[in-house]
């Protein structure tokens, strides 16, 4: 039996499901959740096997109306994300229908789309009755030549395997890309900066997390078998940083512990994690902070 290997690309609104999607078809947590919208700031790549067939799932930043160099550098990444792929899954959410976001992204697809699979993936279908789920699949169907159409629940799992399984079967013939037992293309450092910001996503309100980031600046492997990994959580303004840090620096305690624990969850060893906040007032406009992230600098103008 031949195999089969290929790119992915989840696209869709922020917030539609695609980090949630993409860590239930991995079978591991690659992807930052939370649930504030605009979180996946590189493409992520995922691994999932099915079969003969190994899937490369690209997660993209969700695509919106951009302000701000990095919002725009994201949205960049996104479409990039879907021109580099086999086949492109649009995600929609089931009880927010078409939106403007969504026809947007339509017309961004009759470009994009040509000469590729695309298939759409209505998202949280518990959220709504069936017949409205069929006027929406209907509708969408009448907007966009789909491949085929699936109604899926990520958080859930319902459909999933189905939307696999057909993906599984639509890349084309060749060797994997990757070893089989290897679930992320993405450098360890990253996958630990991306926890911890999802804890800080979590814990922090209103605009705060869109204007921080981290980094992992060091990263330490002991002969015990234990890592210790050292991260600087970049701020723009002083005020931050005391928000960051909190009362006693309670705040940015709580946020090591629990992505500590998480991170020895997923590398299965010992972590010894180490969090600094700084204030640097232009990281949005630092080309090295974009590389860091995985974003195109230049894509920001």
């Amino acid at each position: 039996m031949s195999t089969r290997a290929g790119f992915v690309a989840l696209i869709g609104e922020p917030n539609a499901g695609k980090s949630t999607l993409l860590n239930r078809m991995v079978g591991a947590k690659v992807s930052i959740v939370t649930h504030k919208v605009q979180t996946t700031r590189a493409r992520i790549r995922g691994v999932a096997m099915e079969g003969q067939s190994q899937i490369v799932f690209v997660d993209t930043p969700g695509l919106f109306a951009p302000r701000r160099r990095l919002d725009r550098a994201m949205v960049a990444a996104a479409w990039g994300g879907a021109a580099d792929a086999d086949v492109i899954v649009l995600m929609v959410e089931a009880h927010r229908g078409v939106t403007e976001g969504v026809d947007k992204i339509l017309e961004g697809l009759a470009e994009i789309g040509k000469g590729r699979t695309v298939t759409l993936a209505i998202n949280k279908i518990d959220k709504v009755p069936t017949e409205k789920l069929l006027g929406l699949a209907q509708k969408l169907n009448e907007s966009y030549d789909f491949a085929e159409t699936f109604m899926i629940s990520a958080e859930k799992g319902h459909g999933v395997e189905d939307l696999r399984r057909w993906l599984g079967s639509k890349l084309p013939e060749g060797p994997w890309l990757y070893p089989e037992d290897q679930i992320a293309d993405l450098p360890l450092r990253m996958i630990a900066a991306e926890m911890t910001r999802e804890k800080l996503t979590l814990r922090l309100h209103q605009e705060l997390p869109y204007q921080m980031t981290v980094e992992t600046e060091t990263w330490e492997d002991r002969k015990d078998g234990s890592v210790k990994i050292d991260q600087v959580v970049y701020v723009v303004r002083d005020g931050h940083k005391g928000i960051v840090l909190g009362k006693g620096g309670e705040t940015i305690k709580a946020i090591g512990q629990a992505s500590r624990i998480e991170l020895a969850e997923f590398l299965d060893r010992k972590v010894h994690l180490f969090l600094q906040v700084k204030v640097r007032p232009n990281w949005q406009d630092e080309s090295e902070r974009y590389s860091q992230m995985g974003l195109n600098f230049k894509d920001g103008n």
